[in-house]
C-alpha cells in the first residue's frame, strides 16, 4: 500500500464497493453488460438528434414565436440530455468496475470525457447568454454542439466494440 495508486486504481478502489452491491444482487449478465450501452444509446440518439434538430431548426429560423419555441425547447432538452449524459459517464465507470474491467483506458472513455467537456463548455456559452448576443458565440455554440454530437456517434462506436470485447 506504500506505493502510489494510479488514478484508475483510486477510482476502481472507490467505486468497488458500490459494484459489489450492484454484483451481490445478481442481476442478469445481459443487462449488466449491454445496460448501460443501450440506456446512454437511447439518450445520444433521441435526445441528442432532437437536441441539435432543435437548435439548428431554431436557429435558421426567421425571427417568430415559432424560432423562440425552438431555441426554448431546445435549450430544456440540451440541459436533461447533458445531465443524462453526466449521470450515464459515471454509470459507464460503474459498470466496468462492476464487470471487473479495466477502466480509463479505452478510446471510449476518452471520447466520453472529451462528449462532456464539449458539452459542458457549450453550456456555458449558453450560460454566458452568448457572451451578451455576440453572433460568433452564437456560431460557435452551434458549431461546437454539432460537434459534441458527431463525438457522441463515434463514441457509441468505441463503446459496441468495447462491449463486444469482453
Amino acid at each position: 500500500m506504500g506505493l502510489l495508486l494510479t488514478v484508475a486504481d483510486r477510482l476502481t478502489e472507490t467505486l468497488e464497493p458500490i459494484a459489489a452491491q450492484f454484483r451481490g444482487m445478481n442481476l442478469p449478465e445481459p443487462i449488466t453488460h449491454w445496460g448501460h450501452p443501450l440506456m446512454m444509446g437511447i439518450v445520444m440518439f433521441a435526445m441528442g438528434t432532437a437536441a441539435v434538430s432543435l437548435g439548428w431548426k431554431g436557429r435558421l429560423a426567421e425571427p417568430s414565436d415559432e424560432k423562440a419555441t425552438l431555441l426554448t425547447n431546445h435549450k430544456r432538452l440540451a440541459l436533461w440530455m447533458t445531465t443524462f449524459m453526466a449521470m450515464g459517464y459515471s454509470g459507464g465507470l460503474l459498470s466496468l468496475v462492476m464487470q471487473q474491467k479495466p477502466i480509463l483506458e479505452s478510446p471510449h472513455f476518452w471520447t466520453g470525457t472529451l462528449v462532456l467537456g464539449l458539452l459542458g463548455a457549450n453550456g456555458a456559452i449558453s450560460m454566458s447568454k452568448f457572451g451578451g448576443g455576440k453572433p460568433e458565440l452564437r456560431t460557435a455554440h452551434a458549431y461546437l454542439g454539432t460537434a459534441a454530437f458527431g463525438v457522441m456517434v463515434l463514441h457509441a462506436v468505441f463503446g459496441l466494440r468495447l462491449g463486444l470485447s469482453f
